[in-house]
């Protein structure tokens, strides 16, 4: 069978390459068209150059169609794959050292809190962009699946107003499923689950073993576990007192809720700096920094190393590839994904994107209803909805006084800070990413008058955070060179936490 898949964002190395293994790994795919689409034509290059190789290697006939003309390589598609990062470590960097001066201390800055609310403004902004092209370019039952970040937003957006159909994306329920596993010494296949909630804290509702509910029970698993015991502080904390589970990493989870980082003697009470993820600040900054450092000097010696293999065993558990084989030859995959409610879980809203599970054959996606979250999980989502409500109609608007109610709802950033240091730092922010928020312009030329004026809250210039740690250099990297290529691995947007935290 033959289709065109098109990637936009190709240049995120791990991800592109590993998504495209998937797919090539299933026979009936072995005649599709591909398309890479980046706006860095030095990362396209590589990327194509080594997903190439690949290709060449186990034996296909596939020529990738790379460009950096988006519609040019949308034309036909029936598949979109989305990984885009609206400016990229630049604008990143304003997420999590902006909000630092105001006390707002980050570990990620990518789906919530000060730095998602920002990220979801530039990505909103370009995200409607795309799907223009892609209603104008790409085929009539055009299917987009959107991993980029913050996931519950864009996916509101293009579904809302892109004219789009857009599933979102995303591997954290896999990688509780892993530890979830581990914690009962298990086998990950052997444990069977229900989550449900919001992309990023998704509640694992139902936990089963041979007919057995551990549910009651994961607590227990979790405190005597070595590992977990310590680098699981925060989900711990709340798997105690909300009674569930939640998907995401210690250090997403600390930043979603007011309790864990709005005092900063005590964020390292509730962090572990063995891994950024677990709640370094401005953690994921810091190692995506390096991944891109790492990358761009080492990539001759990837060329050397081993073409990956188009095997079903080497799939990795990235959605992406089941929903188009299941779509596309009619084999029913289960797993979970971010679509718009309409009931499928009773006490969230009918318009927020929620995080359920899903069947996919050639019928299409179908989500059973799951009824309602819990009382406790079903409140902490309901906050976080509020606030990805109003930055969506924010974005899409360009209306800044929504935009400030977003920051002032957020948990965390209302939890550390008064309402005239919100509208200060949005001021902030606004004006230092003015390049990438083009729907902003009136707001963002008022905002540099009041920051001109001289009459400003103090701030804290230069407060790295309770726990920052130092960007290595090229040259401390290449001490360890296997450690700093999985460091890059861990930077990429299609990191494969079930599988990488083995």
């Amino acid at each position: 069978m033959s289709f065109k898949i098109t990637f936009i964002g190709a240049g995120s190395i791990g991800f592109t390459r590993g998504l495209l293994r998937d797919l090539l790994s299933v026979p009936e795919f072995h005649n599709v068209e591909v398309a890479f689409t980046d706006i860095n034509p030095h990362n396209l290059d590589m990327v194509t150059e080594l997903c190439q190789r690949d290709i060449r290697e186990n034996g296909l006939d596939i020529n990738i169609h790379a460009t950096t003309n988006r519609r040019e390589a949308l034309k036909d598609a029936k598949y979109v794959i989305c990984t885009i990062r609206v400016g990229g470590l630049e604008a990143f960097a304003t997420d999590v050292d902006i909000p630092l001066k105001y006390g707002v201390d980050q570990c990620v800055g990518d789906t919530l809190c000060a730095g998602g609310i920002m990220y979801g403004q530039r990505g909103i902004a370009e995200m409607l962009n795309i799907c223009k092209d892609i209603r104008e370019m790409a085929s009539k039952d055009v299917l987009l699946l959107n991993y980029a970040n913050p996931m519950a937003m864009l996916t509101w957006a293009c579904n809302k107003y892109g004219g789009v159909r857009t599933v979102g994306l995303c591997h954290g329920v896999q990688g509780g499923h892993w530890q979830i596993a581990e914690a009962f010494g298990l086998k990950q296949e052997e444990v069977d689950i229900i989550c449900a909630g919001i992309n990023h804290q998704t509640w694992y509702v139902q936990i089963r073993h041979n007919g057995e509910d551990l549910t009651g029970k994961l607590l227990e698993a979790f405190e005597k576990h070595p590992d977990f015991s310590r680098t699981e502080k925060v989900r711990i904390d709340m798997l105690r007192r909300f009674g569930y589970y939640s998907t995401e990493s210690n250090g997403h989870l600390s930043e979603y809720v007011p309790w864990y980082r709005k005092r900063a003697d005590e964020i390292n009470d509730w962090i572990d700096l063995g891994s950024w993820i677990n709640g370094e600040t401005g953690g994921y900054l810091r190692v995506c920094t390096e991944g891109r450092n790492w990358f761009e000097t080492d990539f001759p010696n990837w060329m050397k190393e081993k073409p990956f293999e188009y095997k079903q065993d080497q799939r990795s558990h990235e959605h992406g590839s089941y929903i188009i084989e299941g779509l596309e030859t009619g084999r029913v995959y289960r797993g979970h994904f971010n679509v718009v409610n309409n009931g499928v879980i009773t006490n969230l809203p009918d318009d927020a994107i929620i995080e359920a599970p899903g069947y996919v054959d050639r019928n299409g996606i179908s989500m059973p209803v799951v009824g309602d979250l819990p009382l406790g999980p079903a409140a902490v989502c309901n906050v976080s909805i509020s606030v990805q409500r109003l930055a969506v109609e924010a974005a899409v608007h360009g209306d800044d006084k929504l935009l400030r109610q977003a920051f002032m709802m957020d948990p965390l950033v209302g939890a550390v800070c008064n309402p005239n240091e919100i509208w200060q730092m949005v001021d902030e922010m606004l004006v230092a990413q003015e390049q990438w928020l083009p729907q902003y312009g009136d707001a963002i030329a008022e905002a540099a008058v009041r920051l001109a004026s001289g009459n400003l809250i103090p701030t804290r210039e230069g407060y790295r955070g309770a726990a920052r740690l130092k960007v290595k250099t090229v040259e401390e990297m290449q001490q360890d060179r296997e450690a700093a290529t999985k460091n890059a691995g861990e930077s990429d947007k299609g990191k494969d936490r079930a599988k990488a935290v083995q």
